[in-house]
């Protein structure tokens, strides 16, 4: 697949990695639609970067049929879905205040993995649409995991278990989808400097950076762009997460 082929959805454009990443692929000539729920932000990212916009709820189905519809009507049709839309709760499954409320638990899944589901299933749709290439590749989906799924702290059972999703299915979606000519990849970013991170302390954020082995920094958001944009060229990735993380392993 060719970057200035592609015609692009990502979802949490608005911000941080998904911002990152819409704005990495429409500088090198890829057409993108964001979605995000963050209306105002969304749109002015767009417009900023001459991409198009749908406000979206990625745990309703008729939002993203909506969404999807409109990127297809903006792009003339979809070849690759970014799931970057997701949220971090913490708390610990049983704290001083009680056990780990059940719905922060849920909204939590909800979003992050369910929601990165329904995003996957109804772009696969899209994508099965398109004209196959010569070796049959119609599009990719790339979903967002993250080193939790793996090494998960104190606190993350949440979020852990809504990343360790992500990576559990990548192998499955991808030989479902194999017959429509559509790769799933997924990427499990480490610590990045996100506007999660960007409001913390200075000291906070560099006592971070010393945990990872190598460069020791935060993530950059356009490293996780640009590997976005590897998978998409890169035919031969498919079934896989890979971790961005500077060789970080949690504590």
């Amino acid at each position: 697949m060719r970057i200035t082929d592609t015609a692009a959805i990502v979802t949490g454009g608005a911000s941080g990695l998904g911002e990152a990443t819409a704005r990495h692929l429409r500088d090198i000539g890829a057409q993108v639609t964001l979605l995000d729920r963050d209306a105002e932000r969304g749109k002015a990212v767009a417009q900023e970067i001459g991409a198009t916009f749908a406000e979206t709820d990625v745990t309703s189905e008729s939002s993203v049929q909506d969404a999807l519809a409109a990127g297809r009507s903006a792009m003339g049709r979809i070849t690759a879905a970014i799931n970057c839309a997701g949220i971090a709760t913490g708390a610990k499954t049983l704290g001083k205040d009680g056990p780990h409320p059940l719905a922060d638990f849920q909204r939590t899944i909800d979003i992050n993995l369910v929601g990165s589901f329904n995003i996957a299933r109804l772009a696969a749709a899209e994508i099965a649409r398109n004209d196959p290439l010569p070796d049959g590749t119609r599009g990719v989906i790339i979903n967002t995991a993250s080193i939790a799924a793996f090494d998960g702290q104190k606190g993350q059972t949440a979020y852990a278990a809504s990343k360790g999703g992500i990576v559990g299915l990548s192998l499955p979606m991808a030989r479902d989808l194999a017959r429509e000519g559509i790769r799933v990849m997924a990427i499990a970013p480490g610590t990045f400097l996100t506007p999660m991170l960007q409001g913390l302390p200075a000291d906070v954020t560099e006592a971070l950076a010393q945990d990872v082995t190598f460069p020791k920094r935060l993530g950059d958001p356009a490293e996780f762009a640009a590997l976005a944009r590897f998978i998409i060229e890169c035919d031969y990735l498919n079934g896989e997460t890979i971790r961005l993380d500077g060789a970080l392993r949690m504590q």
